[in-house]
């Protein structure tokens, strides 16, 4: 489904509400807009298979761009606005876009790329003016509001955050049916599971240039229900939107639940979140203690799933399964799982509870890395041309479930001993003078590598040896003792995504 069809049946019902301004979008004026837009695409010359780039912070706008390229046969490149401007060059000239669409609260960057780039075709502003770019309302109202009688479904090529180099897209085949049709593998796959219909209140905290925000608002309007977006995540904030709006569905990322958990209790216990009926969680294993909290804070209603933006296979888990097999990401739902020997040039399967890395087997590879064969020959299997990885390491017990240890490219080696940083990570969290933590290898003339702990530290609290001493001792009595960081660094912010996601990669170089 897709928002004209709710518009005929519902029109005047918000499709989208916007937490901080409460500006609202119904049914009826999305699909409108979005047919519009796509007329002013074609008329710009694009056609199937051609791409549009969106730079913005969360905006409503960003889902009359989603729906008129889904309506279009478009790709949809959603560019973070974080990234450097050599990092949004690089992803505008690799995704070939032929549309830039801006907001005007990214006016320096938006005029950067205008200098860089002068030839870029259509360029459009919304919010406000930016010299050389055209108004976004203007084209909308000039252009037709007739959908075209035939609308191929689109699809989003979304890069990497460039955590651990140049950004990356991620590229599927666009879809051999019309929007109208059924066939979306997110509505199939998550709408179904979760129970999205036109009921839903859905809150989105996190940025929607993030493959799982934009896909998840998009299974909302999909679906008919409501989703209300927050411009960035605050964990008091979302404790009030749950209440104001009567939430019913959410998603996270467990950085997010350990701030909600270190608010204080009468804050925590100020809020009604009896609304909400599931709790979506994905994108870092989340440590135990911390889940076992929300559970008895929140209920049995967390939902926690394992996938990628590569779309490689999906796990899914629910909070009883969880309880009784915790730390897992649970079952294959979309592929099989296979865990594989990485030390062997054809990397064999491993036995049930053997570590190794996370094949997902499907009937064909699932996605390529757009203009990068090399990097897509690696994500393959050696053997199996249909089972693909994107570099986590992990294990299955004797029913199926998936426990994932960490990331490949962050194990530390350290006197011939394999240490995986996540479990050292997990058990610093919580601890109440810890306000982010990352774990990393350093070079160690002795041990090749030694466990290093990089510190930033909660408010009212110093660093120094006297914590890392308190650390030592508290950790200790929780990990193996090889697994303990041998030395510590205090700093002011950790550098992570607004996604949540650990930069290690700077930590590492730096």
């Amino acid at each position: 489904m897709y928002p004209g069809v709710h518009a005929a049946k519902n029109p005047d019902k918000p499709a989208l509400i916007k937490a901080d301004t409460g500006e609202v979008v119904t049914y009826a004026q999305l699909e409108e807009r979005s047919v519009r837009l796509a007329h002013v695409f074609h008329d710009a010359g694009l056609r199937k298979g051609d791409n549009v780039a969106l730079l913005s912070e969360n905006s409503l706008r960003y889902y009359d761009v989603f729906w008129a390229t889904m309506r279009s046969g478009l790709f949809l490149t959603a560019v973070n606005f974080h990234l450097s401007l050599e990092e949004q060059l690089y992803i505008l000239r690799d995704c070939g876009a032929k549309v830039l669409i801006v907001s005007a609260e990214q006016a320096d960057a938006a005029r950067a790329i205008l200098e860089e780039v002068p030839d870029l075709g259509l360029k459009l502003v919304f919010g406000g003016e930016i010299e050389g770019y055209d108004d976004f309302e203007a084209a909308l109202a000039g252009a037709s509001d007739v959908p075209f009688e035939v609308q191929p479904a689109g699809a989003d090529m979304l890069y990497s955050s460039g955590t651990t180099g140049r950004p990356k897209a991620i590229q599927v085949a666009l879809p051999d049916r019309q929007i109208s049709e059924p066939g979306d593998l997110m509505v199939a796959v998550f709408g179904g599971i979760y129970g999205f219909d036109e009921d839903t209140v859905y809150l989105s905290p996190a940025p929607l240039y993030h493959a799982a925000p934009l896909r998840y608002v998009g299974i909302v309007g999909a679906t008919g229900g409501t989703a209300v977006i927050m411009p960035r995540f605050d964990p008091e904030q979302a404790l009030i939107n749950i209440e104001k709006f009567k939430v019913t569905h959410s998603q996270w990322v467990p950085t997010m639940f350990v701030r909600l958990l270190k608010l204080p209790d009468a804050v925590r216990e100020k809020y009604d979140v009896s609304s909400l009926k599931i709790a979506i969680h994905a994108a870092a294993p989340c440590p135990i203690e911390v889940k076992q909290r929300m559970i008895a804070w929140w209920g049995p209603i967390l939902q926690e799933y394992y996938a990628a933006t590569e779309a490689a296979g999906v796990t899914l888990i629910n909070s009883q399964e969880w309880l009784e097999r915790p730390g897992s990401v649970g079952k294959g739902v979309l592929g099989t799982v296979r865990i594989c020997d990485e030390s062997v040039p054809d990397r064999p399967e491993l036995p049930v509870g053997e570590t190794g890395l996370v094949y997902f087997e499907r009937d064909v590879m699932p996605f390529s890395y757009h203009n990068d064969p090399e990097k897509t020959r690696e994500a393959q299997h050696p053997v199996h041309d249909n089972w693909a990885t994107t570099g986590d390491i992990g294990h299955l017990d004797e029913d199926g479930f998936l426990y994932l240890t960490d990331r490949k490219a962050f194990m530390i080696i350290s006197g011939g001993v394999n240490i995986y940083p996540q479990e050292t990570e997990n058990a610093m969290t919580l601890h109440p003078k810890v306000l982010d933590v990352a774990v990393i290898g350093v070079p160690d003339e002795e041990m090749g590598e030694r466990v290093h702990a990089v510190v930033q530290v909660a408010p009212g609290h110093e660093g120094g040896p006297a914590l890392a001493d308190e650390l030592t001792a508290y950790l200790r009595e929780r990990i193996a003792t090889y697994k303990v960081p041998r030395s510590f660094a205090f700093v002011d912010e950790l550098p992570r995504t607004p996604t949540g996601k650990l930069q290690k990669r700077k930590l590492l170089d730096a």
